[in-house]
């Protein structure tokens, strides 16, 4: 079987099998001879107790050429890098003259020189050193790196940015609807810099009838697609990184500044160009018609959710004293949006409150704290308004028939489907899905148990249960908003696929269709990357710029390539974003060791429970060891951990009080143990208890890092030297029986295990 290997920070490994059966588990052994993300083929040599796959690697297709990313440390002669992501799971040896410029301790990048084999480990040089692990923002270079994230813009496309106009020329008019005269408004958040659209909405009446009243609702958006042309350089850098990716401070974003902070954003008070979806919306909230057309746009001013919640809710408040002359369609905005609420209720789509944070940081790029993001009116009329508009324009690419990019969400699959239905069955709710699940099951049972005390766990357990959702050309609809059809159209700016159906409906305007694939470049260079293109999109599971060819009858398969390109690019992207979260908060933790917190079980596994810290919205593992002197059962249908002897249940949203125990910085960990009763009365005051729990924890961590190094370094110097008694290679050795690795706090190369 041919796949991808996925490292495991522990030692083992799987091949990720290119036909989407079960995963073959490598051995620690057979990961000596191969590095994280090699394609190999594989062969089954025995299947387990439980009928899961072993195999053995018989040769290694392709290496990845991304550089590697880890901290530089120098012992007993020995120069290793030690990986960032630790499951590459063995340190890379750099020899005296690849260090380059980098010193001990330095983060910095690797290009591998030689493969890994069973006796010997992998060499490689600096190619590039990004500084110290304590610089400012250091987290989000490495995150960049580590996930191979694109951030540097071509030199061509660079050049086609600065070449273009600052404003809206004579030319760029010509076929478009002057709605200058109309008072859109862009409502986003407080620090935000780029605005993909633009709203407004007045009441008109619908047919004869005196009571058949609704709303005309203009939704604008950013007309990207004028100033990006297919096979340009933007174009292909665009395609390339296929979506924006948001960290702390910072922003990766898919076009040049240039356009998406100047000539593409919709900035108050300046002519833009965009595409309207223009609906009309009648009083039960269903789209009566619509049409699509090309415009010109003056933003008449640029609003926040915040001030816009606090217009609706008092229209004679300061807010709206200094908008009033907006005031009346911001309330006409709000009309028409809980129009849009009751087509959504009656649907039966899904909608769950959620917690969402934020990240505040210094000007070191350190958090100062986490606090909520708050959904308020303002948040959900803009949802709702990009909802109808993303809507009308699946509907009319689908009544074309015009192939394109669907944003495609399926129901539960079978096994979920079970754990499930087993799930609500032994909590007795008298509430279930049934074995063709609708999105309307799942909202009734989480409107009937939001009241309830584990309402966390039961919504937490619907929302496990769903796929994840993804871009395809096959419309099979949207399970979870409980559409037939839907695409991305609202957010040109940040996604590539909106772009895409932006193409296509300007394709059909012009009654004419849009040929995905066709780029600047000859026909050999097309022919030539065309089956190089249609492996690799099919094989990756991360995304890489393969360009969806242009052939003929290959039309659909194109388009398929660009979907699993772009849902892959997006999956990246959010685990790149919570990669930096989660090492920001670990910071954070590390300066709280050994000080009590409240908070709530988030999560329960068989190894024990994950908990959401109070206010700080920190989330740690309380490991099963922890939990007191008995044994604790994992139910996996009720989702509980049940103590044997004593018959203490632990749930999501228990009620616990833990103490920050370690964090491991390497591997985004942070421990905890609980507090039981009885211990807060002591003598010391609650500052000495902290103060001896932190040093008793930094002394214990400190000795246990400094055993793994040294035993590291001497097994590495042990290897070097048999390898260079057998003259297979020249590599720098020396002397190490018992060095011991001088390292920051912060440095990489701690072990543990990992989440999932």
């Amino acid at each position: 079987m041919e796949g991808t290997v996925q490292g495991h920070r522990d030692g083992h490994g799987f091949v990720v099998r290119d036909d989407h059966q079960a995963d073959i588990y490598i051995a620690p052994q057979e990961m000596k001879n191969v590095l994280h993300r090699d394609r190999v083929k594989t062969r089954i040599v025995r299947y387990d107790k439980k009928g899961r796959p072993e195999g053995r690697v018989i040769e290694i297709l392709d290496r990845k050429k991304a550089p590697i990313i880890g901290r530089l440390l120098h012992e007993s002669g020995i120069w290793l890098l030690a990986p960032e992501d630790k499951r590459y799971g063995q340190d890379i040896i750099v020899p005296r003259n690849g260090i380059a410029d980098a010193k001990a301790g330095q983060v910095v990048a690797i290009e591998l020189m030689e493969p890994p084999s069973m006796h010997s480990q992998p060499v490689g040089r600096v190619t590039e050193v990004l500084g110290e692990i304590d610089d400012p923002g250091m987290e989000i270079e490495i995150a960049v790196r580590k996930y191979e994230v694109p951030h540097i813009f071509s030199d061509q496309a660079l050049a086609q940015a600065a070449a273009l106009p600052s404003t809206v020329g004579a030319a760029d008019r010509k076929g478009r609807v002057d709605l200058t005269d109309v008072a859109l408004v862009t409502i986003d958040g407080e620090d935000a810099r780029d605005f993909d659209d633009a709203v407004y909405c007045e009441p008109v009446k619908i047919g004869r009838s005196k009571v058949d009243n609704g709303w005309r609702l203009i939704v604008a958006i950013a007309d990207v697609s004028h100033y990006v042309r297919p096979g340009e350089p933007i174009d292909l850098d665009a395609y390339e990184r296929a979506t924006s990716v948001y960290f702390p401070r910072r922003v990766i974003p898919m076009l040049p500044e240039k356009l998406s902070n100047g000539l593409c954003s919709l900035n108050p008070e300046v002519e833009r160009l965009a595409m309207v979806c223009d609906m009309l919306v009648d009083s039960s909230g269903e789209v009566q018609a619509y049409q699509f057309f090309p415009a010109v746009i003056r933003s008449a001013a640029r609003f926040s959710y915040t001030e816009v919640a606090a217009i609706l809710a008092n229209t004679r408040g300061p807010e709206a004293a200094r908008r009033t002359a907006l005031v009346p369609h911001l309330l006409d905005l709000h009309d028409v949006y809980r129009a849009l609420l009751r087509a959504r209720i009656k649907r039966g789509a899904i909608d769950f409150e959620t917690t969402e944070t934020q990240i505040v940081c210094d000007e070191n790029g350190r958090i100062e704290k986490i606090v909520p993001r708050t959904r308020n009116e303002a948040h959900r009329l803009i949802e709702e308004s990009m909802l109808a508009a993303n809507v009308c324009s699946a509907d009319f690419i689908a009544r074309a028939k015009h192939p394109a990019l669907y944003r495609v969400h399926e129901g539960p699959t079978p096994e979920k489907k079970t754990l499930l239905q087993n799930y609500l069955k032994a909590l007795g709710l008298g509430l279930s899905i049934g074995d063709d699940p609708t999105p309307a099951e799942y909202q009734a049972i989480a409107a009937a148990t939001k009241e309830r005390p584990d309402a966390a766990q039961i919504h937490q357990m619907l929302l496990r249960s769903m796929q994840q959702a993804i871009y395809t050309s096959k419309n099979i609809g949207h399970f979870g908003l409980a559409y037939e059809a839907y695409t991305h159209f609202t957010s040109p700016i940040r996604r590539y696929p909106d772009l895409l159906v932006h193409r296509v409906i300007k394709a059909l305007l012009d009654s004419r269709r849009y040929a995905i694939g066709a780029r600047a470049e000859g026909e050999p260079a097309k022919k030539a990357r065309l089956a190089k293109a249609v492996k690799t999109a099919k094989n990756a599971k991360v995304g890489t710029p393969a360009l969806p060819p242009l052939v003929p009858g290959g039309e659909l398969e194109a388009w398929e390539i660009a979907g699993a390109h772009c849902s892959a690019n997006e999956r990246r992207a959010d685990e790149a974003s919570r990669d930096v979260e989660a090492w920001l908060k670990c910071r954070y933790m590390r300066e709280h060791l050994g000080e009590e917190f409240g908070g709530a079980v988030s999560a329960v596994t068989s190894f024990g429970l994950f908990v959401q810290l109070d206010g700080l919205y920190v989330e740690g593992l309380v490991h099963v060891t922890e939990l007191g002197g008995e044994f604790f059962r994992f139910d996996e249908v009720r989702q509980e951990l049940r103590g044997e002897r004593s018959g203490l249940r632990y749930v999501v949203g228990t009620r616990v009080r833990v103490q920050v125990s370690r964090v491991d910085l390497d591997g985004r960990k942070i421990d905890f143990r609980m507090v039981r009763e009885g211990e807060e009365a002591t003598t010391t005051s609650l500052r000495t208890r902290r103060d001896k729990a932190a040093e008793r924890t930094e002394a214990a961590t400190s000795e246990i890092v400094a055993l793994k190094d040294a035993d590291r370094v001497v097994k590495a110097v042990a290897k070097a030297k048999a390898r260079a008694r057998s003259g297979a290679s020249s590599r720098p050795v020396r002397a190490g029986k018992t060095a011991v690795r001088k390292t920051a706090t912060g440095r990489p190369g701690a072990r543990g295990t990992s989440r999932r």
